[in-house]
């Protein structure tokens, strides 16, 4: 998002659990259109909650996987807000060997790419 729209936005990254560290191939496949991930860190719903995050100050909860679009549907009940499901391979189990692991990694971001620019129009950034 921020690549494409700069601090027009405010995104949260959050999921079901906290994943601390990010995958490296994400990091990989992200560096190779320009989207440094490498100090990025994913926060969990519950530790968002904790360091003061109101999901009721959010307009829209992208989520990647039909268990964080429940949770997100349940955690925001009494809020007004979207939360929108984008059918995105997970990649971590797919392929055996580093290239293959790249391809279906390359895969998933494409995916993610098409429904940001689907959703949210041609990008501000270059």
């Amino acid at each position: 998002m921020k690549k494409f729209y700069g601090q027009t936005c405010y995104v949260q990254s959050a999921g079901v659990t906290n994943d601390l560290e990010i995958d490296g191939f994400s990091v990989a496949v992200c560096a190779e259109i320009g989207v440094e991930l490498s100090r990025h860190r994913s926060r969990s719903f519950d530790e968002m909650r904790d360091l003061g995050d109101d999901l009721g100050q959010f307009d829209l909860i992208v989520a990647l996987s039909p268990v964080s679009q429940r949770l997100a549907l349940e955690l925001t009940r009494p809020y007004h807000l979207e939360v929108v499901y984008w059918p995105i391979i997970d990649p971590t189990a797919i392929g055996d060997g580093r290239e293959a692991k790249l391809s279906a990694y390359r895969q998933s971001r494409d995916q993610i790419r098409t429904q940001i620019l689907d959703r949210f129009g041609p990008p501000l950034q270059p």
